[in-house]
């Protein structure tokens, strides 16, 4: 297990984000001008309500339903993290703007580098309290996460600039392995302690599933709000419900050594497929019978 964790683990990351660099340029980027009060309502949502959420939701269960202080760290950890590239694929399917989803997805995972980081210690900080000797090195982890995210990020793009028609082929392939290798770590990660998540997945469970569905439910009621395209709102909902959990548990069993605080994690990476997944099928659902109405 430690060979995963320590040297897999930071090489799958590496290539899930080198995945994502395959499908990105320049103009992903610079499409943020081109749509400002939607890209600025998921980044918020994104950035600063579901960090927020995960807080509250983490004093929750401590507080109400004896959810341990590590288990609420690992909830701050994947409530930090960014959109996975798992949502930009459901954004799609789903009818949804790609081009916003890509734009949110690789501008939060380079901001994430800076932000991630002060997010989990201000969780350890609240969880663990100053007694706590396990505290996420800043200088460290964000040196640490820009080697293993945002420079195969920028090699991906380099690769698509200098050889698109290539990077066109692979990145399908890419992202499908990238997907295989995404679950074989989470199964990993959740059988390395299988029988503590048995012991307390009745806790752990719930609190990451009202996370997951609270964040879906208030980007949807957001993006009705300020009257966003309903394509729009869709991308949204998406980069807010599908994290990077590989990021997450990346940070919980190789930055800060623990292998409680990637359980959250491992299991939020479990459940947000099938919330999603669901999500997908009542857009597809949907699209279908306008389609009908349409043509009728």
């Amino acid at each position: 297990m430690n060979i995963i964790i320590q040297v897999l683990l930071p090489l799958i990351l590496a290539f899930i984000m080198f995945s994502m660099g395959l499908s990105l340029v320049i103009d992903d980027f610079k499409r943020v001008l081109k749509f400002p009060k939607a890209f600025a309502t998921g980044f918020i949502l994104q950035m600063i309500s579901l960090p927020l959420i995960g807080f509250i939701i983490a004093w929750i269960w401590t507080t109400y339903f004896g959810l341990e202080p590590l288990y609420a760290v690992g909830i701050i950890i994947i409530a930090a993290c960014p959109g996975g590239v798992t949502s930009n694929l459901m954004a799609h399917l789903g009818g949804g703007d790609t081009a916003l989803s890509i734009s949110l997805t690789a501008v939060t995972s380079v901001i994430t580098v800076i932000s991630l980081p002060i997010v989990v210690n201000l969780g350890l900080t609240h969880f663990q309290g100053a007694e706590s000797a396990v505290e996420l090195n800043v200088l460290k982890t964000v040196v640490g996460i820009f080697f293993i995210t945002t420079v195969p990020v920028i090699l991906g793009m380099i690769v698509k600039v200098k050889k698109s028609e290539f990077a066109d082929k692979i990145e399908p392939v890419s992202r499908k392995i990238a997907t295989v290798f995404f679950i074989i770590i989470v199964v990993a990660a959740m059988a390395k302690d299988w029988k503590t998540l048995v012991e307390t997945f009745s806790v752990i469970g719930p609190s990451t599933l009202v996370l997951n569905l609270l964040t879906m439910l208030i980007a949807f009621i957001v993006s009705k709000v300020v009257s966003l395209e309903d394509k729009q709102g869709i991308s949204i909902v998406f980069e807010c419900g599908l994290q990077n959990g590989t990021l997450a548990i990346f940070v919980a069993a190789t930055l800060l050594q623990s292998q409680e605080m990637l359980l959250p994690g491992a299991i939020y990476s479990i459940l947000m497929f099938i919330t999603g997944g669901i999500y997908l099928l009542y857009r597809v659902r949907k699209v279908k019978v306008l389609n009908k109405l349409v043509v009728n």
